[in-house]
């Protein structure tokens, strides 16, 4: 296990994870897919898997639940093997779409239902009621192949969350859908993570990750950027943008050594600082040059430390 998997634990060693990979490593002929990866993800937290296109993360996550065998290291779920018994227990929502188009909504869920243990009564029942939830009840009779692909990713959502697993494990879940989609999706992962599930969240979308994710590993190239907790990380890159209001023109700024770019929003001037750049010289220039109302430094987004560290890597 990584450093950063074994601090990010420590304070939670009373609840065991729910999913460990332990230096696992993929290779597909000559290319290594996953190398030597270690994380873990808790009950009642929402882990984000992120990296750029080709950078292992659906590779890591068909290991997490036993659809293909790491090479070497350990895949740990609920404590033991993801084997059949335990899968029946975890959810998956893959990036590209599994629905038998020719069939209808609700014969797909309640299919997909009982494949992970739920009889039939219930499947049918559950299907029948998620679609009410998720506004897809006029539709549930229709063939998947009859709607958009908004909300065929509905569908898809639905099947992997329809026999209430404790570990959801999601691929790229907001493609396609357009914002009130994405808040109602939103709104459920967080309570799934309430109740105490173990979610492991995959995507592009970085101010989703902003808003849903505790934890993150960022992997490039199948390896190991940075993992932490979320807050922590990005606590620990130093910020270049600072935020000002101030009265007058903004003439101190131009020419200035410390700064790199500069531009007006309604409110406020939001100046980028070269690399290296103190802020407070920034700040004590900006006293000496005009009035100032407000100097709030601005921390890194997700998106900004993904550039950063994916660039160097």
């Amino acid at each position: 296990m990584s450093d950063s998997a074994k601090k990010r634990n420590c304070g939670s060693a009373q609840s065991a994870p729910t999913l460990e990979l332990d230096h696992v490593t993929k290779r597909y002929q000559e290319v290594t897919a996953v190398n030597d990866l270690s994380l873990q993800v808790m009950p009642g937290e929402i882990f984000g898997l992120l990296g750029p296109n080709g950078a292992g993360k659906t590779s890591a996550i068909r290991m997490m639940l036993g659809i293909v065998a790491p090479d070497t290291g350990t895949v740990r779920l609920f404590g033991g093997t993801a084997d059949r018994a335990s899968l029946r227990h975890a959810g998956y929502l893959p990036e590209e779409r599994g629905l038998y188009p020719k069939m209808s909504v609700h014969d797909n869920l309640t299919f997909f239902g009982e494949l992970n243990g739920l009889d039939s009564i219930t499947a049918q029942s559950q299907s029948r009621t998620w679609c009410e939830r998720l506004d897809l009840g006029d539709r549930v009779d229709d063939k998947v192949e009859s709607l958009s692909k908004g909300l065929q990713q509905k569908v898809q959502f639905i099947a992997a969350i329809l026999h209430k697993p404790e570990f959801i494990a999601i691929d790229e879940p907001f493609t396609a859908l357009d914002p009130v989609n994405v808040s109602q999706l939103r709104e459920l992962l967080s309570e799934f993570r309430s109740e105490g599930r173990a979610i492991l969240l995959s995507t592009h979308r970085m101010d989703q990750v902003e808003q849903l994710c505790d934890s993150i590993c960022l992997i490039s190239h199948g390896q190991e950027l940075v993992q932490g907790r979320l807050r922590e990380i990005k606590s620990s890159h130093p910020s270049h943008c600072v935020e000002i209001a101030f009265d007058g023109s903004g003439d101190f700024l131009n020419e200035n050594p410390l700064v790199a770019s500069w531009s007006q929003k309604p409110d406020c001037t939001e100046v980028r600082l070269r690399e290296g750049a103190d802020p407070q010289e920034l700040l004590r220039a900006a006293i000496s040059a005009t009035l100032v109302r407000r100097f709030e430094i601005k921390e890194p987004s997700v998106e900004q430390i993904f550039i950063k560290l994916v660039g160097k890597a």
